[in-house]
């Protein structure tokens, strides 16, 4: 479908039946801004170059469109006017007689577009045999007069002037946006549920109950939530969740393309209250432009991608969104005010912008927003994929959900809180005054349909938000699904540097990183979890600052050992756990060869591990050290007393101790049991980090069978001289470096910079 010129009426479109109380729609929308194009078959995976996608969908020439969603000229703003309007006072407005439906009812509806085609109009009529449901083809210019489909209402065009409602005279006549119309016909006859679709969904087994909840009447039902443990996330890729990592939906803003890490944990929900329910699709998933054209040759085979169907359905909280489409989205009654689809955006952005509004608005009735498994195969028959239908997406998305997270309203009721956001977003540019006037109408419809407001709830955003305890985190690792594009696999088609964090992904991505923050969280927590959460499962930070709010957890250096175990049985699922310091740089990319079934200490590193004799020269603290060593090594089981002493020649175990830094190692998942149990032997003795965690790993095997090779390399600058002078010693050859102390956002900035050389997307960082 391609942008609408709105300019020429319907003749069909007779407006003599509407009510009094319409307004004629007056004058055009305002100057939109000139644009200039680029050439698009230039534009390589999107991931990578997000400034150089929106440049190209800022800059696409002009075309017969009268909106451009973002591009508004807001000079003339203030001349945005409020409306107000007498709720009251709106009639109901009964089914015409001459409808041959008039008196037909059904609760549950699936509203689609009659396409304009023959082969779609097959597709289209399948749907009709979806058990217990009412097929509605709503009628654009394009649809052929004789559309005709068994099982199925089709609402023409000279039906829908004369059903009497406002809205009607907002509508393009050739696009699908005046499904709108549809929806209204389907509250008017009874619906409580309405699917809405296009005609290339295909319902396996043409139920679509088998994944969506069409009851929300259970008690008891618990769903998976993302976690709002990150503030700062203010939008979710659900294709991760559901095992395709590489893929995102149309929507997303672009800048939020390369976050592909899972989850760090989820939390739960109760259910009931999943009003807008988005499922998944098979075949050929909600994807934008800058992915369709960046990952297909037009004369090659259809899309045919595929998502994990075990998973999990998940919800989202308040001041978390997604991206909803007008493709495969169930709506329960109480968010049937959210079905409008603007009209003064392209055509390709009406659905998601939609969306976003809804979730905002969902949040005043206490409701949410959940995506489900595949419910449908969709099939990829586009011939053209516009970019410039998109243009409206790509801009300024990210300010947009920005926005409506801060919006607040205190009108009484819903219809006016939505009235209110909708003129907001009129005054800020994210759409015209026409859809402010196109809001006025549609709800005026639908109370004239029958619709009964939801009662408004309280709001939770704002609020200070509740901590999450170990006992409420949730874990669940996505699967990692093929993204076969073409019959050719993905690592083979995207760049070099994807293809090196996806390797990196595959290595760590279920191993989870603990690290020890000396230095002030406040500057550096959220900073630590970007750079290290991208290729580890997850990253836990632990500092002697306790941080409710940026999830940083207490643990004191110098028995930072002893905080280890209930981190590890938290993620009883692990491959294993690496613990670092935030002065020891881990460079992960060397570390592809380590043997992740083994432990990895710094044993073969002079400037870490040092073996001492106890004498009469010795200090007082390495002799109170090596006591407690001694005390704790007698409480241990046998073979872990053997195993200790083994590693002193001539049993010299008690004139001998072992110190290491221990900044850095690494325990896999077979050796965590007997951490664990050591630890829990160890009980109060005060027996410091340096001296503990050398002691616990020659305890649990022998250093000859660590993967000593793995950090024996590890750089340990010599004198410190600032951030500054020890950068300038750092190599991006080792795999790690001691000490680099990063105090601040800035310093991170340079780390991140010298450390962008080995892996190049770090560069998208700073």
């Amino acid at each position: 479908m391609l942008v609408q010129d709105r300019s020429v009426p319907d003749p069909r479109l007779s407006t003599k039946h509407r009510r009094d109380t319409v307004s004629a729609v007056s004058g055009s929308l305002e100057h939109l801004s000139s644009c200039s194009g680029e050439n698009l078959s230039k534009i390589v995976i999107a991931v990578f170059l997000l400034a150089s996608a929106a440049a190209v969908f800022f800059l696409l020439p002009g075309v017969a469109d009268t909106a451009a969603f973002l591009c508004f000229d807001r000079s003339d703003s203030s001349r945005i006017h409020h409306p107000s309007v007498n709720w009251n006072s709106v009639r109901r407005i009964d089914p015409p007689l001459s409808d041959p439906f008039s008196s037909f009812r059904a609760e549950r509806w699936i509203v689609a577009a009659a396409p304009s085609d023959f082969p779609s109009s097959a597709n289209l009529c399948r749907l009709a045999g979806v058990k217990g449901w009412q097929l509605l083809a709503v009628a654009t210019s394009r649809s052929p007069a004789d559309f005709s489909c068994k099982g199925a209402i089709f609402l023409s065009l000279d039906l829908q002037s004369r059903l009497g409602f406002l809205s009607t005279v907002f509508l393009p006549h050739d696009s699908y946006v005046r499904k709108s119309i549809g929806y209204l016909y389907a509250i008017q006859h009874g619906a409580r549920l309405i699917y809405d679709t296009d005609d290339r969904a295909v319902v396996p087994d043409d139920n679509l109950g088998r994944r969506f909840d069409l009851d929300l009447s259970a008690a008891g039902e618990i769903l998976l939530q993302y976690s709002h443990h990150d503030p700062n996330r203010t939008v979710i890729n659900p294709y991760i969740h559901f095992g395709q990592q590489s893929v995102w939906p149309r929507g997303l803003p672009l800048d939020r393309v390369r976050q592909i890490e899972p989850e760090e944990f989820y939390t739960e929900v109760y259910g009931g209250r999943q009003f807008i329910q988005q499922g998944l699709s098979d075949g050929f998933p909600d994807v934008d432009a800058a992915f369709y054209f960046t990952r297909k040759s037009s004369g090659l085979e259809a899309f045919d991608l595929r998502f994990d169907a075990d998973a999990p359905k998940v919800a989202l909280p308040q001041g978390t969104m997604v991206p909803v489409n007008s493709l495969n989205t169930m709506f329960h009654s109480q968010a049937f005010w959210a079905l409008m689809l603007p009209v003064s955006v392209s055509s390709m952005a009406s659905d998601v912008l939609r969306g976003y509004w809804a979730q905002r608005i969902l949040w005043e009735i206490d409701g949410y927003v959940a995506v489900y498994p595949p419910t449908i195969r969709r099939l990829d028959n586009v011939q053209v994929y516009p970019f410039a239908e998109e243009r409206d997406l790509h801009v300024n998305v990210g300010r947009l959900i920005d926005f409506l997270l801060s919006w607040r309203s205190n009108k009484p009721t819903l219809f006016e809180r939505a009235l209110h956001l909708s003129y907001s977003m009129a005054e800020e540019g994210f759409w015209s005054e026409m859809d402010l006037r196109f809001t006025t109408a549609w709800l005026q419809d639908l109370l004239a349909a029958g619709y009964q407001q939801p009662r408004l709830m309280s709001l939770e955003l704002g609020r200070p938000r509740a901590m999450i305890g170990h006992g409420d985190r949730k874990e669940f690792l996505p699967k990692k699904l093929p993204s076969v594009h073409l019959g050719v696999e993905e690592v083979g088609i995207v760049s070099s540097e994807i293809g090196n964090l996806i390797k990196w992904r595959k290595n760590f991505g279920n191993v989870v990183l603990v690290m020890h923050c000396g230095g002030s969280v406040n500057h550096t927590a959220l900073e630590w979890r970007l750079l290290y959460g991208r290729v580890f499962k997850t990253v836990i930070i632990l500092s002697e600052q306790r941080n409710v709010d940026l999830m940083v957890e207490h643990g004191q250096l110098y028995q930072a050992y002893k905080y280890l175990p209930r981190i590890f049985s938290r993620y009883s699922g692990a491959d294993g756990f690496v613990f670092v310091q935030d002065n020891m740089i881990l460079n992960y990319w060397n570390l592809l060869d380590a043997d992740k079934s083994k432990l990895w200490i710094t044993n073969k590193v002079p400037e870490s591990w040092l073996t001492v004799t106890i004498d009469s020269n010795s200090s007082q603290w390495i002799a109170k050290q090596a006591a407690l060593v001694k005390k704790a090594v007698t409480t241990f089981p046998l073979h872990f007393q053997s195993n200790f002493n083994l590693n002193f020649k001539d049993g010299h175990a008690r004139k001998k101790l072992v110190i290491c830094g221990s900044e850095l190692f690494y325990v896999p998942r077979r050796f965590v049991g007997d951490f664990i149990d050591l630890v829990a032997l160890v009980g109060d003795l005060e027996v410091h980090h340096k001296a503990a965690v050398p002691m616990l790993f020659m305890a649990m095997d022998s250093p000859q069978n660590f993967d000593s090779d793995a950090l024996s390399k590890t750089l340990y600058i010599k004198g410190q001289a600032g951030i500054d002078s020890d950068l300038n010693s750092y190599s991006v050859q080792v795999p790690a470096v001691y000490p680099l102390t990063v105090s601040s956002k800035s310093e991170f900035i340079k780390l991140v910079r010298v450390m962008s050389s080995g892996d190049q997307l770090l560069k998208e960082l700073v």
